[in-house]
């Protein structure tokens, strides 16, 4: 089970250009395409006609046009038009809210009257010269969840990243975990130790000595639906942390969109926004090509995590304390479901009114 009634990253800008793209979010199967004055938008990912999808089709005058028959389909849902055929009494297809903003393009999978730009989360990074940012994505074959789980536990760093930003100090600095609304925040701080070398890097790349020790700080956030934004940085030791002054730290903000596909897969939308060397074009490459070797160390266990569940159905899992990030986002994720299922069913029961 999903959250319908909410923002999901569905692409990035450059993924979609002159052609559509078919992509499955929260189950279901969705074409993004750019028709008239360049404008984004979505419908359900089949044609009418024959069930075909849209996606392997091609954008003519602004329309989307099947690649099978050659049946236009409007922005709207609704058959514009078929060679040779009357498309009056056409079934219309499920059309979606979207919006391009921060450099990606986001999708409403649920009612489209409850969408709202109000409703995108603020992104200070995407909008700030003071910034820098690098992403890409990746396709995991596990449940959603499980990255969630991963990203508000860091604990796995020392083990899974120990030659990046890995280090046993993380494992003997217990975190602290808070919920506020939906926005659940765990937090790990460390003081007077040596930075792994990720972190090295980064400060070499502020022009910051790399062999004195540091304050390292790790606060992650959940957002609903399923957002994982993750404080994090070094400062040279005695200098105050994570409120140390620019001139000594490296501070970036670790941005995980993770949207899901279906019950076991999901699209990974990763990144790190910089607050140092914003105009450094060199340390962006620099700094993304480490993350994406980073980001994909999680990739093969949390796919292998995956099958050993489904495999293992009915084994119970333990919690610990180091869980309790991932245990909060999660029941902000079923509380947000059964809301809108409670939401749907009362909707359903309101009569209809026949007004003839």
């Amino acid at each position: 089970m999903f959250i319908k009634n909410a923002w999901y990253v569905a692409a990035r800008l450059e993924e979609v250009t002159d052609k559509p793209l078919g992509r499955q979010i929260c189950g279901e199967k969705i074409v993004f395409y750019r028709g008239k004055e360049n404008k984004i938008y979505a419908v359900e990912d089949f044609c009418p006609h024959r069930g075909a999808p849209l996606s392997l089709g091609f954008i003519e005058d602004g329309n989307l046009v099947c690649g099978y028959h050659g049946l236009v389909m409007g922005c709207d849902g609704k058959t514009i038009s078929m060679p040779g055929q009357r498309v009056r009494g056409f079934p219309c297809n499920k059309s979606y809210s979207v919006i391009e903003k921060y450099g990606f393009i986001w999708v409403w999978p649920g009612e489209q009257h409850l969408a709202t730009e109000d409703d995108l989360p603020v992104l200070e990074w995407a909008e700030s010269k003071e910034w820098a940012y690098g992403g890409g994505l990746f396709h995991i074959n596990c449940d959603y969840r499980l990255m969630i789980d991963n990203l508000m536990d860091l604990t796995h760093e020392t083990y899974v990243h120990a030659n990046s930003i890995g280090q046993k100090e993380i494992d003997e600095a217990a975190p602290t975990t808070r919920v506020d609304g939906d926005h659940v925040i765990t937090e790990r701080h460390m003081k007077n130790i040596y930075a792994p070398p990720f972190w090295q890097m980064a400060l070499k790349g502020n022009n910051l000595a790399t062999d004195v020790p540091v304050d390292r700080w790790q606060i992650c956030h959940f957002h609903a639906p399923s957002n994982v934004h993750i404080e994090v940085g070094v400062a040279h030791a005695g200098h105050g942390g994570y409120h140390a002054q620019e001139d000594k730290k490296v501070s970036s903000v670790v941005v995980d969109f993770i949207t899901p596909e279906t019950e076991t897969s999901h699209w990974y939308f990763w990144g790190m926004a910089r607050h140092f060397q914003a105009d450094n074009a060199e340390l962006t490459a620099q700094i993304k090509e480490g993350q994406g070797k980073i980001f994909s160390e999680d990739l093969d266990m949390l796919e292998q995590q995956q099958q050993n569940l489904l495999r293992y159905p009915n084994r119970k899992l333990l919690m610990l304390n180091i869980d309790a990030g991932g245990v909060q986002a999660r029941k902000v994720i079923d509380r947000l479901i059964s809301l809108e299922q409670v939401q749907n069913i009362a909707s359903d029961q309101i009569p209809s009114v026949n007004l003839q």
